[in-house]
């Protein structure tokens, strides 16, 4: 089985402090990693791989920093990555992003196609869906179990209330996969440096055949208009006293802001 897995470099932010560079966030400082819901992905296409055979091929869109994120997916065990990195592809939004995704793997001869469900730095959950749709693909979201047959792939999907369902889909088929769905293997910095000779395919614009009016902001539907961190909170209020103290003041408060009757 030949599988496309497409993997994100993202900024850490959970114990960063951020900051607002001319409308944009300021990166310089920040760590990036893989996008978590993606490490998952690249995880299950090498575990099917590895159980019945294939190749798995990773592709990604942006600098050529972002090549990291491909060097560490080579290290878990993919066999191919390429890379799409072109100033003309920044400021897209996810539909853009899936018409550039779509044009470069067209022809690639992949039965699966595996995203993350959603990046952790915007959240839009739209690109792998959006993918299927211009590839003309059945498709499954919220996958957290795979089970690859003769030309269809089994998906149990997550769905609201502590349920799932499961759905067969021919093959070829696009599946936006779940975090938890298994667990990545670790991968280890001596990992990384034996794939540092391995070739990284690049990609540019003009190896697309898309028109300039067609790329990056000038092509995008969804504008981002101003970003801003939170204004700053007036602080806690601390408190003091004994237990029955404590307790009338909490009371007090509360029905002072109306949150008791």
């Amino acid at each position: 089985m030949k599988i496309l897995v497409l993997v994100k470099n993202v900024p850490e932010v959970a114990e960063a402090e951020l900051e607002i560079d001319q409308g944009a966030l300021d990166l310089e400082d920040l760590e990036m990693v893989v996008n978590e819901w993606d490490n998952y992905a690249v995880e299950e296409a090498v575990r099917i791989t590895e159980a019945s055979g294939g190749e798995v091929h990773l592709l990604t869109l942006g600098n050529e920093d972002d090549e990291d994120v491909l060097r560490r997916g080579l290290a878990m065990g993919a066999h191919a990555a390429s890379h799409l990195c072109d100033e003309a592809f920044e400021g897209s939004d996810p539909a853009t992003l899936a018409r550039i995704f779509a044009t470069a793997v067209k022809g690639g001869g992949y039965d699966l196609i595996l995203t993350g469900v959603q990046s952790s730095d915007l959240g839009q959950a739209s690109t792998g869906v959006l993918l299927a749709q211009e590839l003309g693909l059945p498709h499954a979201t919220m996958a957290i179990a795979l089970e690859p047959g003769a030309g269809e792939v089994v998906v149990t999907r997550e769905l609201e209330n502590n349920t799932s369902e499961k759905v067969a889909l021919p093959l070829p088929a696009l599946v936006t996969v779940q975090s938890g769905i298994n667990q990545p293997r670790y991968v280890s910095i001596m990992g990384i440096r034996k794939v540092r000779k391995m070739t990284i395919e690049q990609i540019q614009a003009d190896d697309l055949g898309l028109a300039e009016e067609a790329l990056g902001a000038a092509a995008s539907m969804v504008d981002s208009q101003s970003l801003a961190l939170p204004p700053m909170g007036e602080g806690a209020q601390m408190l003091e006293g004994g237990l029955d103290s404590l307790c009338d003041q909490a009371a007090a408060i509360l029905r002072e802001k109306g949150g008791l009757a």
